[in-house]
């Protein structure tokens, strides 16, 4: 069945329930509103029994999620902007991984920037052989991820992974994701549907008490590091009211490469 909220599918199969990200035109990219209804769908899988796992794609093969949408990003103009709109995205990306059930990333194409944050949330990757993953910000718009999703890049990748990918700004591709981490298997395009339905069954077959507690602990133990973080307001301030940051969305927007200035 296709749920209620805008670009966002989802269809149950058993105990399972397929979450689809529908904007395919624009590489299945997060708007502000997209951000929202997922967290609101996320509330209401967690509240659901019948549900005993998710999983999370984007239409079609050339994009799980691109990343964020460029003129929602844009938007911002402040400081209160800037923490709004990372509170916002936060929020979204907390209840993905706080969902009481396993959550499995299925991956084709690219997961980039707000992509990869996404994937990063979810309990297990699996990707196809034509998927690429990273955080190529440093070379297109020029803004920054927020504290809490650099240390949910270096939990799953480490430190010196983290810092390669978000310096070069490239996208690695699955053999390489997977060699570093980011995802457990690597599946032909034609096979890995058939695959992750496979373990989202198996695991669904599993006791839920068992998964739901297990993922608790892991998010206690995840929380403890966490805590000395703060909330890093003043690392998105400094990407987001910079004149490159201004320069990096005009550019986009205008199909042209930046002209980056360091101020």
């Amino acid at each position: 069945m296709a749920s209620p909220v805008s670009d966002i599918r989802e269809e149950r199969r058993g105990a399972v329930a397929w979450i689809t990200f529908d904007r395919p035109a624009a590489r299945n990219s997060f708007t502000k509103a997209m951000y929202a209804d997922l967290r609101e769908l996320c509330g209401r899988l967690a509240a659901d029994d019948a549900v005993r796992v998710v999983v999370f794609q984007g239409r079609g093969d050339d994009a799980f999620v691109a990343g964020s949408d460029i003129a929602s990003v844009g938007e911002i103009r402040t400081r209160e902007d800037a923490q709004a709109y990372e509170a916002h995205v936060e929020a979204t990306l907390g209840a993905v991984e706080r969902l009481p059930k396993p959550t499995i990333a299925l991956i084709r194409g690219v997961a980039a920037g707000g992509g990869a944050a996404l994937a990063l949330v979810c309990d297990i990757r699996v990707a196809a052989e034509n998927a690429r993953f990273g955080v190529p910000i440093a070379r297109t718009v020029g803004n920054t991820l927020s504290l809490l999703n650099v240390a949910r890049m270096v939990e799953v990748l480490g430190p010196a992974t983290t810092k390669e990918l978000l310096f070069t700004a490239e996208l690695v591709d699955a053999p390489e994701a997977h060699r570093r981490g980011a995802v457990s298997a690597v599946l032909p395009l034609a096979e890995i549907e058939r695959y992750v339905s496979d373990l989202a069954g198996s695991l669904a077959a599993n006791a839920p008490l068992t998964l739901r507690t297990s993922k608790l602990a892991v998010l206690a133990s995840l929380d403890a590091r966490r805590a000395a973080l703060g909330p890093g307001n003043e690392i998105v301030e400094l990407a987001y009211l910079s004149e490159d940051f201004r320069e990096g969305t005009t550019a986009f927007l205008e199909k042209r490469k930046p002209v980056w200035k360091g101020r």
